[in-house]
């Protein structure tokens, strides 16, 4: 079987551009003992590549130049030499970025039935949907009735986030990029309050749309979003860090906020994570989620590119707003 893959050419500097990555086609070798071929039928594309692909030292290694990518994915076996799989399973792995591949069965996750797209997967049933989970109510530590601010609020991140506080019956407030994603985190998601971030002050909207005040920010974009938040905080507000999308582009170290002093008479926490520091709550996770969406109470959009040739422009995608929720490639 022929596969086709998406290879790092160059280490981006800024914006990535579709020149920094390369298309190649390998055969695939036949699965050895312990080893499954799999399709790949469905992959993500997510924020957090962008800092792997800086040569520097994080919590994952950086991806090699002229290496094949890797990132989240769902897909089918079409041949099995190992115990436990068998053709036609769907499987999760994190060998994205390519049609398909032979690997060790082992750290590749067998699903079972599915009850939701393939895609769905990748989004508001995996890894986006256990960050907003663990994220608002173990870091964010949530309480019923609070008032709740998430930024990317039409991500895939954040309309999870948004819906949960919602269902836990808070006041919801959400920034987005354009007058359509308002409009869906609003008519179509209820949120209590949202606003373009492009058009007036973002601190004014706060006021406006939470005017006693937050009790949990929930931080995808880090710079203006986090000053104006950690300014309109209540005592003892929690903000759990889990991205910074408008600085992973920039070329020289953007200022932080330069109001930080008031966290400290408001007692408030400030708190970064990742979603792996929550392994341990993966089956309440997809039981209580998986519930949720089958009864129409969560709520899911998908941004959707064709084939695995469009994976890069899926992926600047994300840092232009063309995607409203997850962002997918499917082959």
């Amino acid at each position: 079987m022929q596969s086709k893959e998406v290879r790092l050419a160059s280490r981006p500097v800024g914006m990535p551009k579709t020149s920094d990555f390369e298309i190649a086609t390998v055969d695939l070798r036949e699965p050895g003992e312990g080893e499954i071929q799999v399709r790949n039928v469905s992959m993500s594309v997510d924020p957090y590549m962008r800092g792997r692909m800086v040569d520097r030292k994080s919590y994952v290694p950086p991806f090699a130049i002229g290496e094949v990518l890797t990132g989240g994915c769902i897909g089918r076996v079409v041949k099995s030499n190992a115990k436990g799989f068998n053709e036609g399973d769907h499987v999760s792995s994190m060998y994205g970025w390519r049609e398909g591949y032979t690997e060790s069965a082992e750290g590749i996750e067998k699903l079972g039935e599915l009850t939701a797209p393939a895609s769905a997967y990748l989004g508001v049933l995996g890894m986006p949907g256990m960050t907003a989970y663990a994220g608002l109510l173990e870091v964010g530590a949530l309480k019923d009735g609070e008032t709740v601010f998430v930024s990317g609020a039409a991500g895939a991140v954040g309309s999870i986030v948004g819906q949960i506080a919602k269902l836990r019956g808070c006041h919801v407030l959400g920034s987005a990029g354009n007058a359509e994603k308002v409009s869906w985190l609003q008519d179509e998601l209820g949120f209590d309050y949202a606003f373009n971030y492009n058009e007036g002050n973002i601190l004014q909207h706060l006021r406006e749309g939470a005017p006693k005040g937050l009790d949990v920010y929930f931080d995808n974009v880090g710079g203006e979003h986090l000053q104006a938040a950690i300014t309109h905080m209540r005592q003892f507000g929690r903000i759990p860090l889990c991205g910074a999308i408008s600085a992973y582009n920039d070329t020289e170290a953007a200022p932080g906020p330069n109001n930080l002093s008031i966290a400290i008479g408001l007692g408030l926490t400030l708190r970064g994570f990742i979603v792996s520091h929550f392994n341990h709550l993966g089956q309440q996770f997809r039981d209580e989620m998986g519930a949720w969406v089958s009864s129409g109470q969560i709520k899911y959009q998908e941004t959707v590119y064709e084939g695995v040739e469009k994976a890069p422009d899926a992926f600047i995608g994300l840092f232009t707003g063309a995607n409203t929720g997850k962002m997918i490639v499917n082959f």
